[in-house]
């Protein structure tokens, strides 16, 4: 006798299928948590980055370098600080000798030394701690001391030997801090609107006065051309007197004579040409 078979020996049940979905999405669960306690007892250090363990909130030796390292959940924390070369762009203000106001952009390339991360943490704190507490104030007090040094003018003319007394100055400063300084530029250096419509208007005056200067320059070396002009015409007259012998004469005017002459050159009191004692008469 044949077995009649039932529909639900043929196809699983809804609720059959759904059990191993669930299971697996749960071990999935299961692992992300397992791997997030994980986590929690190892510590990631980047390139370029010191890594300070603090148990307890008590720093430890030494810093920790690169890498993955182990720690003790709530009882370690770690502070990362960066060793790379960062750049920090600062406006600041400040007078010159001669009371203006002088604005300056200046981008500074810094970096915290390696090693000694733990006394600046120890010291000032974090990353954005040393560029507010430390940084920054320096770059502002530093310019406003040097830049007195120098009138408005000479900050211009002399733009890279303050930049050396700025390097100076700000190198020994933040070298307290164990903070190095790779390259400082001053980008920019600017002045009152006021000031520097003056400058404008003396060098329009500098250059008026040297153009009068030139003209007047110009005029006396025509006077002296024109006086060493007539030395020469009279020194030359002088030299053909003296040379004008009464032969020379004589030889010059025969060499003109067009036979209509007078035989007699000069008037009654004063002879200077007998051209009878020269042309021979005729028999």
């Amino acid at each position: 006798m044949a077995t009649e078979l039932q529909p639900s020996s043929i196809h699983p049940s809804p609720r059959s299928v759904s059990q191993p979905n669930k299971l697996s999405i749960a071990r999935f669960l299961l692992g992300l948590v397992l791997l997030a306690f994980a986590s929690t007892f190892v510590v990631m250090i980047p390139p370029g980055h010191q890594g300070i363990l603090l148990t307890l909130g008590k720093m430890q030796k030494p810093l920790l370098g690169e890498g993955l390292h182990l720690i003790l959940p709530v009882v370690n924390t770690v502070e990362i600080l960066n060793t790379r070369v960062q750049k920090r762009e600062i406006e600041a203000e400040a007078s010159s000798k001669d009371l203006q106001d002088v604005f300056t952009d200046v981008a500074l390339n810094w970096h915290l030394i390696p090693g000694a991360v733990d006394q600046v943490f120890a010291q000032v704190g974090n990353q954005e701690q040393v560029v507010d507490h430390i940084i920054d104030p320096a770059i502002e007090e530093v310019l406003k001391a040097v830049l007195a040094k120098y009138t408005a003018e000479k900050i211009i003319t002399k733009r890279d030997q303050v930049k050396r007394e700025v390097d100076t100055v700000l190198i020994n400063r933040l070298e307290n801090y164990h903070i190095a300084i790779d390259d400082l530029s001053l980008v920019h250096i600017h002045f009152s609107k006021g000031f520097r419509e003056a400058v404008e208007a003396k060098q329009i005056a500098e250059q008026e006065a040297k153009q009068a200067e030139f003209i007047a320059q110009k005029a006396v070396k025509q006077a002296e051309a024109m006086v060493n002009l007539a030395k020469g015409e009279a020194e030359a007259q002088r030299l053909i007197k003296a040379t004008l012998t009464p032969e020379i004469l004589q030889k010059r005017a025969i060499e003109k004579w067009n036979g209509n002459l007078s035989l007699m050159v000069g008037d009654k009191n004063h002879k200077f040409l007998d051209l009878k004692q020269i042309i021979p008469a005729k028999p």
